[in-house]
């Protein structure tokens, strides 16, 4: 009740004010012209009021000023907004036409059988190849269970190793099937796990590439698994299959063997890239660097893919031993090549590295050994291994900078427990997360982040790069703020090292 009062007494205040004032003015008038007899303190109590009342009109007057300029900013703000999420429509709109047609270009003519399951074996995406393989149409596999379409032959082979893949591991199997016409298709099965910005497995990708055998063609895989290929026949026989003349072998491909890996490192099968880091500002700083990237020579002949060999050689701890090759290697072809000591050459450091005593002497050694300027290297740590071993990362920090080279925090986010980082790790660089530029152009939220960190590490006297820079249009905003360097494939994609030569 007291709050109905109040919003009308609110409501017809101005007019309540407006009305005393008049009132006030019409008796003046009258006592001055009308002749009317009024008391001088009546007189006196009048102008009192009207006087009163005119500054109470002024003040409320005010306000509505006020709130209508913030009324009207709120809605300018508003519409810029909604212009920008106008702009952004129209790009995800014109992007998602654009990547239905490639998706399309590509459902319609790879030849290898693809599809991608979610973490429960959900089928959330398959091509036509795919489909033409198994004869089902879309409706039969979209968001069902591998086990409600596929044939026993295929799905054992998934089922077998689903635990491997949700691990993390990438499986291959080599398979042969008979095929209703009597010739025998050799099939590589290939399985490929899904991983979040986490480092969590939340999906994974199928793909099955056959090829059909020729008459005078052997079939190794029959004999390398015959006791598999008994259990496979037994199971199918007791189910049944979807089509009755198929059978099939598998053969398992081994990927990660430690020794296998061991051998790599120590044989140095391995290629290194790196890809362009550039200033933003004008060309009197001239200052230049490069992030150094690995590939297995297996890669390049596509026995596995891009980057998996990693999660094998984390898996057995032997992300120091790699690491140590790839300071040795760089440190000989610096000193080789007698590169200017203004470039930076930024190598990536695992956590179990980080955690190594014995490595910053290592490196020291190197680059004695090699008379290599130790500024010449610097070192990236991830964001998130600063976070999960901040004392060892510290350390580590403090230690390696003592010997001249330059430390890195990659990945760098907006996040609170992100700045706190910097009150205990000591680094040269900041390497801002590449979300932050996915879309910042039409992204002021991202934007703002940008310029935070960015104003955050000068006051630090740390110099900044943004990271996953894809467009040129990128740079200019990134100079107008102040950001020193960027790297992306918006700038230059990852070239053989051997290239610079």
């Amino acid at each position: 009740m007291n709050a109905q009062l109040s919003s009308r007494f609110n409501r017809v205040k101005p007019y309540l004010t407006a009305s005393i004032a008049v009132a006030a003015t019409g008796l003046l008038i009258a006592a001055n012209y009308l002749m009317i007899g009024l008391e001088p303190q009546i007189i006196h109590i009048l102008w009192i009021i009207l006087t009163a009342t005119i500054f109470t009109m002024i003040i409320q007057i005010t306000r509505v000023e006020k709130a209508f300029a913030k009324h009207l900013a709120l809605f300018v703000a508003n519409k810029e907004r909604l212009a920008n999420e106008i702009k952004y429509r129209i790009w995800a709109e014109k992007t998602s036409s654009e990547n239905k047609t490639r998706l399309q270009i590509i459902d319609e003519n790879l030849p290898v059988m693809l599809a991608y399951f979610n973490a429960e074996q959900q089928c959330c995406y398959h091509n036509r190849a795919y489909r033409l393989w198994f004869g089902l149409n879309a409706e039969q596999i979209d968001n069902r269970f591998a086990r409600e379409f596929l044939n026993e032959h295929f799905h054992h082979g998934l089922k077998c190793n689903i635990d491997t893949i949700l691990a993390g591991e990438i499986i291959q199997n080599k398979r042969s099937q008979r095929l209703a016409n009597g010739s025998t298709c050799l099939i590589l099965e290939q399985f490929v796990p899904h991983f979040d910005s986490k480092g969590k497995v939340i999906g994974f990708y199928t793909l099955y590439t056959p090829r059909i055998l020729k008459e005078n063609e052997s079939d190794n895989t029959q004999e390398q698994t015959k006791s598999k290929n008994a259990l496979i026949q037994d199971s199918s026989n007791h189910h049944g299959s979807a089509k009755e003349n198929e059978s099939t072998h598998f053969s398992t491909v081994s990927i990660d063997s430690a020794a296998r890996l061991i051998q790599a490192i120590e044989q140095g099968k391995f290629h290194l890239y790196c890809q362009s880091i550039i200033s933003t500002k004008t060309a009197a700083d001239s200052c230049r660097g490069y992030e150094i990237l690995i590939r297995m020579a297996e890669e390049e002949n596509n026995l596995i893919p891009p980057g998996a060999f990693i999660s094998f050689v984390e898996k057995y701890h032997l992300m120091p031993r790699l690491d140590r090759w790839v300071v040795s290697y760089m440190t000989t072809w610096l000193g080789r090549h007698n590169m200017n000591s203004d470039m930076l050459f930024c190598i990536n450091l695992a956590q179990d590295t980080l955690s190594d005593p014995q490595f910053i002497d290592f490196v020291q050694e190197q680059l004695q050994q090699s008379n290599v300027p130790a500024q010449t290297l610097c070192f990236e740590i991830e964001e998130s291994d600063a976070k999960s071993n901040l004392t060892e990362v510290t350390i580590f920090s403090q230690k390696v900078r003592q010997i001249g080279c330059k430390v890195s925090l990659s990945g760098f986010s907006h996040e609170r427990t992100s700045f706190n980082l910097l009150k205990s790790i000591q680094t040269d660089f900041l390497k801002i997360d590449g979300s932050l530029f996915c879309n910042s152009l039409n992204n002021p939220a991202d934007l703002a982040k940008v310029k935070e960190i960015n104003q955050i590490a000068h006051l630090m006297k740390i110099r900044t790069i943004a990271e996953s820079v894809e467009s040129t249009e990128i740079i200019g905003e990134l100079h107008e703020m102040g950001v020193d360097f960027a790297q992306g494939f918006g700038i230059a994609p990852p070239q053989l090292l051997k290239d610079l030569e």
